[in-house]
């Protein structure tokens, strides 16, 4: 497969001089605002906005708007593309839902934010809250011996520890979403919404 570069140059340029993309369909809620600030404040910056050089000179974002917003009059890195309209619009519209796509190892990533949490990293509750990481951290994850089907007496006995860990976090979404209305049904539903869409 024949593969073009299409990076011209990589720039440092203050962010407030980046022209935001008018068909941007992002939203950025204050949970992901807060996550993006706890990162830049305790590693910096280390990923690059993507932009395209208008006819003008001036550069219109593709990718990166919320830390482009976040750093303000701050420099930040941007990635030039030579791309057209119609070519940055297909990356607008396809970056993120393929970066979406990846799975999760749910394992690996227990025993990551595990890590995380023993160092106090405040980016850890940040980007992943307690009602997500504790029944990850708290789940057994050893595998069935091969060809071993849990009889229907083995599952009723396990039955309750999945309760519990159920029921705590739907007492922290609770809490976390300061909304005490909201019924079990729609706090999980919001759970595995906000588990899919990090």
């Amino acid at each position: 497969m024949n593969i073009r570069n299409r990076v011209k140059s990589l720039r440092m340029v203050p962010a407030s001089d980046l022209r935001p993309n008018p068909k941007n369909w992002r939203t950025h809620p204050k949970a992901q605002q807060d996550a993006l600030r706890g990162v830049l404040a305790e590693v910096g910056l280390a990923d690059a906005c993507l932009a395209r050089e208008l006819p003008d000179g001036s550069l219109m974002l593709i990718d990166g708007h919320l830390r482009a917003e976040t750093l303000g009059d701050g420099d930040v890195p941007v990635l030039i593309l030579d791309v057209n309209e119609a070519e940055a619009d297909k990356l607008l519209a396809t970056l993120d839902p393929l970066a979406a796509m990846a799975g999760k190892d749910a394992e690996q990533l227990a025993a990551l934010l595990g890590t995380l949490k023993e160092q106090d990293d405040i980016l850890s509750a940040l980007v992943w809250p307690d009602y997500i990481i504790d029944p990850l951290l708290s789940a057994d994850w050893t595998p069935p011996e091969p060809g071993e089907m849990p009889t229907h007496a083995a599952k009723e006995s396990t039955a309750p520890e999945y309760e519990g860990a159920i029921s705590a976090a739907i007492q922290k979404y609770r809490e976390y979403a300061d909304d005490d209305s909201l019924g079990d049904s729609q706090c999980l539903e919001l759970i595995c919404q906000e588990y899919l869409d990090r």
